[in-house]
């Protein structure tokens, strides 16, 4: 079993342009780690480093308590699985699966025990004969996984393997990975900008931003308690409503609204207040801070409906039951904020200031 780490982890190709920027962390035996983030962030060239794809400027990736910066990828014993697949178009899924095994002159005894081992973990038996060009995206996708098992590597990753896949498609695939690899208790490094893959498949998550790790941490505990503004924004479909708000005292001020407060040690006149869709109910009469605004749009999900509400110069969007009455477009609304659920962040820096 192997230990990855990366230690103060930086590439920097120009004085102003640093994709990852001094980054630290361990992924452990079976475990299962996504750097999530937008475009542009960093998470494929921390990939690719960890792969030896590009050397680091500075800092140290470590395999199994050794440091593999001078190592050369085919040597560092990691498999890796690519957006695109990857695959030799002329060869057929059993070749393409054995390839890098017959190069390292295995056994062809093992050779096939593996492949017959990865191919019916992947539902590929009947497939074996096929050329890439005759398969679908998803069968595709399976040969590339079964070519990343076969490896027995050290290492997995995982550049956004899904991304190509339509909906139905990738729902299938990213059950049957993460029983897949919960199976192998390796390390996995996977990479996605997408946030169901990332809260479903993980043991952690490291959301980046501009090469930098802005909250490492459990998925439910990311969604639940962001460690800045960027991550509440950036994590959860509709997004966390945020509003800069004055402060004063024990109270800050959404629109005409009045709500309690407690600051600690804040010592501010403005605050980012952060509330997720899901914990914004309509009021009741019991409701003694309840805030009034109008609809100005609502949208229908099967079950449950998004509804934008207008409070002054603030927007607003809610989670609502489709049987909920009058959340009709120019209706009034008076709603009521889940206390326990409301989020702080410093308008300053954007970090979280009230645990």
């Amino acid at each position: 079993m192997a230990k990855l780490e990366l230690q103060n982890l930086r590439k920097q190709y120009r004085s102003d342009v640093i994709p990852v920027k001094d980054i630290s962390l361990s992924v452990e035996d079976g475990e299962f780690l996504t750097l999530l983030g937008p475009s542009g962030c960093g998470k494929s060239t921390l990939l690719r480093l960890i792969a030896g794809l590009e050397p680091p400027t500075k800092g140290e990736v470590i395999i199994g308590n050794k440091n593999v910066n001078r190592v050369a990828p085919g040597k560092r014993n990691i498999a890796m699985v690519f957006q695109s697949y990857a695959l030799y178009p002329h060869m057929n899924a059993a070749e393409n699966i054995t390839t890098a095994l017959k190069l390292k002159k295995m056994p062809t005894e093992e050779i096939n025990r593996r492949l017959t081992e990865a191919a019916t973990t992947l539902e590929l038996t009947n497939l074996l004969d096929r050329k890439p060009g005759q398969m679908s995206g998803g069968q595709r996708q399976r040969v590339a996984l079964a070519r990343a098992l076969v490896r027995d590597p050290e290492v997995f990753l995982l550049d956004e393997p899904l991304s190509n896949l339509d909906a139905l498609l990738r729902e299938q695939v990213r059950s049957q990975m993460k029983q897949l690899f919960k199976a192998q208790n390796k390390p996995v490094v996977y990479v996605t900008h997408d946030q169901t893959e990332a809260m479903t498949l993980s043991s952690r998550v490291a959301v980046l931003y501009r090469g930098e790790v802005q909250q490492l941490d459990s998925p439910s505990r990311i969604y639940s308690h962001p460690a800045n503004e960027f991550v509440a924004s950036f994590v959860g479909s509709p997004q966390m409503n945020l509003f800069t708000l004055k402060c004063q005292d024990e109270t800050v001020k959404l629109g005409d609204n009045i709500i309690p407060f407690n600051r600690g040690n804040f010592t501010g006149d403005r605050i980012i207040l952060g509330i997720r869709p899901e914990h914004i109910n309509l009021a009741t009469s019991e409701d003694t801070n309840a805030i009034k605004g109008k609809i100005i749009l609502t949208e229908e999900l099967g079950k449950e409906k998004l509804v934008s509400v207008k409070i002054d110069n603030h927007d607003l969007i809610i989670r609502a039951l489709l049987s909920q009455e009058n959340l009709q477009e120019g209706n009034s609304i008076s709603l009521a904020l889940s206390p326990n659920n409301i989020h702080y962040f410093d308008v300053n820096t954007g970090q979280r200031i009230i645990d």
